[in-house]
């Protein structure tokens, strides 16, 4: 098993999954700007949509995009409970927490990183739409250890991923210290400082 990853973005989240899965894989970096892998590989010739996270199966298969790839895992190693049974409102409350990270906190991040292009108009409407989700998240948390509870999800891999990206549009995070302390406690999970050192993003 191979994933193609990119750090600090979403590749992230399923690199965490792999990890606390206890997956065998390699990793391979990729430039998103040159299209070059760290082996000088052609990307776009190995991947038409040009982009990570970029899962290839020990099959020769692939799997692209984030939620899809974290679900495939999770449901390869149901013990490690990353995921609850397929077909339970369990599973289907996971989904609404995937979709909702990847609709209204990842994409709503785009035109933050690009406030040159998109226009500061732009911007202050899309980071207010951040804010207000962040509300929201830090509110359906009170009480809990994870977005579901106590058990740790793939769903928490990905949250973990895009909150952090806050660093890089220098979001002020103390009115939410709910989800503060939420980084603070995947952060110091041992699978996931794994995966932060391997992409450099944490000093062993």
């Amino acid at each position: 098993m191979k994933l193609y990853y990119t750090p600090s973005v979403c590749s992230l989240a399923p690199h965490i999954v792999l990890r606390e899965a206890g997956y065998e894989f390699e990793l391979e970096k990729v430039n998103l700007k040159t299209k070059k892998t760290e082996s000088g590989e052609d990307f776009s010739a190995i991947n038409d949509k040009s982009s990570v996270p970029f899962l290839v199966l020990d099959s020769g298969e692939t799997l692209t995009e984030g939620v899809a790839i974290v679900q495939y895992l999770a449901d390869q190693k149901p013990e490690t409970n990353l995921a609850p049974k397929n077909g339970t409102m369990e599973r289907v409350h996971l989904q609404e927490w995937l979709s909702y990270i990847s609709t209204e906190i990842h994409k709503t991040h785009w035109p933050l990183f690009y406030t040159n292009q998109v226009g500061e108009q732009a911007s202050q409407v899309y980071l207010q739409k951040l804010k207000k989700a962040y509300d929201y998240v830090s509110n359906a948390m009170q009480g809990k250890q994870y977005l579901m509870g106590d058990q740790f999800t793939v769903a928490d891999a990905y949250m973990y991923t895009v909150l952090n990206w806050h660093k890089f549009i220098k979001v002020d995070m103390s009115p939410w210290p709910v989800l503060v302390e939420y980084q603070q406690r995947v952060a110091a999970r041992p699978k996931v400082q794994e995966a932060l050192r391997a992409e450099g993003l944490l000093k062993a």
